[in-house]
């Protein structure tokens, strides 16, 4: 079977059954693991499958369709820990000012952050706040705004115009998704615009992504990739998406 052959047939593979694992997909074929992510891959360029941790689902199953914060806090959740554990030694020192934006990783750094470290802490998520609240060096400021349902997190004019006239030394920022081309996105705009807003308040952009988001596109860019500072991942990165994000001259830290 010719390599455009096999990509076909494993597009429809994956079309029929909704998630086909890398794994079965090499039985399958009977080809390498790295042969199929190569095929994968192409896929993917041509828009027919998306890329997941360990395999690939059909095109239409990721993009704009968003999870609720439940739903994601329960995904991944070791290499989530490893991240947030990573992310603690780039602290600021005492007397500095961060932000944290919403999502499930980012309030696992807020549950990790050493509770002797006298920090600010700017932060539009109802979660994050819960948990910075009972730590007694941190000066804690919820950001206003409307909370989504979805992430439990404050967006709109009011959160954006509060970022505005802040000036933090470091963010933590999350992401649904990450590519070299399309930079960080997010399904939603309103999200968007308040991540967009903590990119541009902040000296330094941290980025807490899963590899399972890496090399993926979401609906609304709010940030180029060349915005972000360092980004913390896990080691599943794919190596060719590690080299393509530091030949970009992004710092990337292994957890």
């Amino acid at each position: 079977m010719y390599a455009e052959e096999r990509q076909q047939a494993m597009s429809r593979l994956i079309t029929e059954h909704r998630r086909v694992s890398v794994t079965a997909l090499a039985e399958e074929y009977d080809v390498t693991t790295e042969t199929v992510r190569r095929d994968l891959s192409q896929l993917e360029r041509l828009g027919l499958v998306r890329r997941v941790h360990g395999g690939a689902v059909p095109a239409d199953a990721l993009g704009t369709t968003e999870a609720a914060l439940g739903d994601r806090d329960r995904l991944n959740t070791d290499l989530k820990d490893l991240i947030a554990k990573a992310a603690v030694a780039l602290l600021p020192a005492d007397g500095s000012t961060i932000i944290l934006d919403a999502g499930s990783t980012t309030s696992r750094l807020a549950g990790a952050l050493p509770q002797d470290r006298r920090l600010v802490v700017f932060t539009h998520a109802v979660p994050v706040a819960s948990r910075l609240a009972t730590l007694p060096l941190v000066e804690l400021h919820l950001l206003p705004g409307r909370v989504r349902t979805a992430t439990h997190a404050a967006v709109g004019p009011d959160t954006v115009a509060a970022l505005g006239m802040l000036r933090a030394d470091i963010a933590f920022l999350g992401s649904n998704a990450l590519s070299v081309g399309h930079g960080l996105s997010t399904p939603d705009a309103d999200e968007a615009a308040t991540k967009r807003a903590i990119v541009g308040a902040a000296q330094q952009v941290v980025a807490l992504v899963d590899s399972t988001k890496i090399g993926h596109d979401s609906a609304i860019r709010f940030a180029a990739l060349s915005e972000v500072d360092i980004v913390v991942t896990d080691a599943a990165i794919e190596p060719s998406d590690r080299r393509a994000i530091e030949r970009a001259g992004i710092e990337v830290l292994l957890a």
